[in-house]
């Protein structure tokens, strides 16, 4: 993987990690899916309606797809991953969702797409995938599990954690064929993906418009963080799949996890301190193989 593809990642990973946390803390629901989606749409749109004046006129009707269906892939990633943090402890879903999404966007990636990686770079995906068990909990997860309430959390969380994942291969792998294969702009990409996230979710804002207003007053300033700041980290990893392999990029991106660890441990008091440090250490390494490989 290029130096500067290894950059974007690794940035992309920080301001991943910190959205997160800030949605965790929002408590939000499907209401604040939408609130990310139009910000997103709001504050991006200088830039977003000038490439669509200059490149969508030439989009193929294959463009539109991709966008189309991203935009209703991350409608339920959203949805999915923030109904996790409702329910479930912030360091057993993401860990979960960031290491089981990758790998199987990886191993698509090389079966469809022809990508090759090297032993080393399969050394690299196999650190990442313990670095993030250790931070989900390692074997304090099977310890925990014996009390009913607790194992109940733990495997709401798995269960979200999972199908997060699921959500982040499929929009990771849709994605990455368009702005490789069909090499449209990453940034008008996403612009396209949030106005389909919004228009998806319009319905459930109309339907209890007073609760919609509620939910704004006490969320909108979270919302208008993690709107600015989650396109900012996922154009990174699209420009930074144009310069490398989807197999490679996708599993590099756990380096949020490193973050997240450092980050979400100390200021949400989840999880065991040792265990995620041991496997962000496990992640550092498997980023540096795959790097390499």
């Amino acid at each position: 993987m290029p130096i500067s593809a290894l950059a974007l990642v690794v940035l992309a990973g920080l301001i991943h990690a910190s959205w997160n946390i800030l949605a965790k803390k929002a408590d939000g629901d499907v209401r604040y899916a939408f609130f990310i989606s139009s910000l997103t749409v709001l504050v991006w749109a200088p830039i977003g309606l000038y490439l669509a004046w200059q490149q969508q006129p030439a989009w193929s009707g294959a463009a539109w797809a991709c966008a189309a269906a991203s935009g209703c892939i991350h409608v339920l990633y959203f949805i999915v991953l923030l109904r996790g943090y409702r329910k479930a402890d912030l360091t057993v879903v993401y860990p979960l969702a960031r290491g089981s999404g990758p790998l199987m966007s990886s191993l698509v990636a090389i079966a469809l797409f022809g990508e090759r990686i090297s032993a080393l770079g399969f050394g690299g995906i196999a650190a990442v995938v313990l670095g993030v068990f250790l931070i989900a909990g390692g074997p304090d997860i099977w310890r925990q599990a014996q009390h009913s309430e607790q194992r109940a959390r733990i495997r709401q969380g798995m269960a979200y954690g999972l199908l997060t994942g699921v959500s982040i291969a499929a929009y990771t792998l849709v994605d990455g064929y368009a702005v490789k294969f069909l090499l449209l702009s990453p940034i008008l990409m996403f612009y396209a993906t949030s106005c389909a996230q919004s228009l998806v979710l319009l319905p459930a804002i109309l339907q209890n418009l007073p609760l919609a207003r509620s939910h704004w007053k006490a969320q909108w300033k979270t919302a208008l963080w993690v709107g600015t700041l989650s396109p900012v980290s996922y154009v990174m990893v699209l420009y930074a799949l144009q310069r490398a392999p989807l197999s490679h990029v996708a599993p590099a991106r756990e380096v949020s996890m490193l973050f997240a660890a450092l980050l979400g441990g100390r200021l949400l008091g989840e999880g065991n301190r040792l265990a995620r440090l041991a496997g962000a250490a496990c992640i550092g390494m498997g980023v540096i193989a795959l790097s390499l490989g």
